[in-house]
């Protein structure tokens, strides 16, 4: 349950899941997108999880690994993860659902807490928005499908950090040892251990971006915010920390620490 898969090569992870990765690497994708495949053992359908990019050669890897496609889930709106499903749902003739009622095609969207039955297994939805409003996860049998709410490696960005420290809350109370399923790099051993490490690292973020406003002064911009706070990571994330401030310093208004 280890290691990353050569692009192209279906690598089981546990007994309901394997994964394809696609071949789109880079600073935000790491070694690409992870689709998902779910089944149960001996099941002849499976549910595809997060498709990728339209990128033909992938999508139809993913119909010969898949065989018949019972369903399609999205965990959200971001193209590398949903562009592939309408292909994929022509090719297959599935349907697709997701959180955002756009995204879904002959189906209805997911809510919060549902249960859906396919393929021989259940999958219960999380709805976890910070990374984006329409995130969710997925837990089936000991595992929890992240999506970009938690990477295999780093940090994600995010665009709502109180929505997203009340998702860390929520998924430090999955039970032990479950393991983490992620959009973009490998999986990790308990799902919970790493959501409590992601709200430590929040929380000091917000400690160190309320101690710069206190020597740059509540009139900072964020960038300024992030030469003070991110020297430590490397400038070529400075953008995405950007962000990342944009939201701290939103949140920080929302609280009346910033004006």
């Amino acid at each position: 349950m280890s290691g990353h898969p050569a692009y192209g090569e279906l690598r089981a992870v546990t007994d309901t899941a394997a994964v394809l990765l696609e071949d789109n690497p880079g600073p935000m994708t790491l070694e690409g997108t992870n689709t998902w495949l779910l089944r149960a053992p001996g099941s002849p359908a499976c549910v595809v999880v997060d498709p990728g990019y339209e990128d033909e050669p992938h999508l139809t890897r993913v119909v010969e690994a898949a065989g018949e496609v019972a369903l399609i889930l999205v965990t959200h709106h971001h193209p590398d993860h949903v562009r592939g499903a309408p292909w994929l749902a022509r090719r297959a003739g599935a349907p697709i659902r997701a959180f955002d009622p756009a995204l879904c095609a002959d189906a209805g969207a997911l809510t919060d807490d549902e249960v859906v039955e396919a393929a021989g297994i259940s999958i219960r939805v999380l709805h976890t928005p910070g990374h984006t409003d329409d995130s969710v996860c997925l837990a089936v049998d000991g595992a929890l499908l992240t999506g970009d709410t938690v990477l295999g490696r780093g940090t994600t960005v995010i665009s709502d950090l109180g929505a997203y420290l009340g998702t860390l809350r929520r998924l430090i109370t999955m039970p032990a040892g479950t393991v983490a399923l992620p959009g973009h790099g490998p999986e990790l051993p308990d799902i919970a251990a790493t959501a409590r490490e992601y709200l430590g690292h929040r929380e000091a973020r917000l400690d160190q971006v309320r101690a710069a406003l206190r020597e740059l002064g509540p009139g900072a911009t964020a960038r300024q915010v992030v030469e003070h706070v991110y020297r430590d990571v490397d400038e070529s994330l400075w953008g995405p920390a950007e962000w990342s401030v944009r939201t701290q310093l939103d949140y920080l208004a929302t609280t009346g620490e910033v004006f």
